[in-house]
């Protein structure tokens, strides 16, 4: 069987270098096997949208038949999941605080006032964590966003998912939502939050098993 090509896509507003991206990095290193870990910003955040994320992932899959295992972190995670769905090549998932759900989670915190500013004036100020500064983000990246419905992520692919029980940046219920109707979906919750820091040498071994990776 061919190995795995491994590769981790960052959250919102983060980047490659961020502390989960850089445990895991270290992790795979050990095995001495390579994670990648492409840069989702592209070095224009304002512009960033799903569609863009999912077709610049896709141009870092390895030629076929080559299999892939995604590990994506909360945005990353949702997108993730719809390259599961869309690339048979993708054969495994690996999905931390995955943001299912997302628009539905983050709109109401924004308020209908701010959402509809950002929609007359075009973009929005945005924290960056990555950047640690504020960076103004397009409206088209709502209006792309809505296009991807959790209810089309029907294939069947072998997911992991790990979340924080006291997650407030996307409560836990989404994952329980999403792993209730798809048997081929492992949920563990753990005594975490959304960052899931405390929990990384719990994180580890689940990954490990359920990647197969050498112990």
């Amino acid at each position: 069987m061919r190995k795995s090509s491994y590769i981790y896509l960052h959250g919102f507003a983060s980047s490659p270098n961020s502390a989960k991206a850089n445990y895991l990095r270290s992790s795979f290193s050990s095995l001495q096997i390579p994670l990648q870990t492409p840069d989702l910003n592209q070095g224009d955040f304002s512009h960033l949208t799903m569609t863009r994320q999912l077709r610049q992932v896709e141009a870092e899959f390895p030629p076929p038949p080559t299999p892939v295992t995604l590990i994506g972190s909360s945005f990353g995670g949702w997108a993730s999941a719809w390259l599961g769905q869309q690339q048979l090549q993708c054969q495994k998932l690996v999905l931390l605080a995955p943001a299912f759900q997302f628009l539905s989670h983050w709109l109401p915190k924004l308020g209908s006032e701010t959402m509809q500013r950002w929609q007359t004036e075009g973009y929005l100020s945005v924290y960056h964590y990555g950047e640690k500064r504020s960076l103004p983000l397009s409206y088209q990246f709502i209006q792309d966003a809505s296009h991807y419905q959790d209810e089309q992520l029907q294939r069947p692919i072998p997911t992991l998912i790990l979340h924080g029980i006291h997650d407030e940046t996307i409560p836990i219920q989404a994952s329980r939502n999403f792993a209730a109707s798809r048997p081929w979906v492992k949920l563990i919750e753990l005594d975490s939050d959304h960052s899931l820091a405390n929990v990384f040498p719990q994180i580890w071994p689940e990954i490990g098993a359920f990647c197969q990776l050498p112990a």
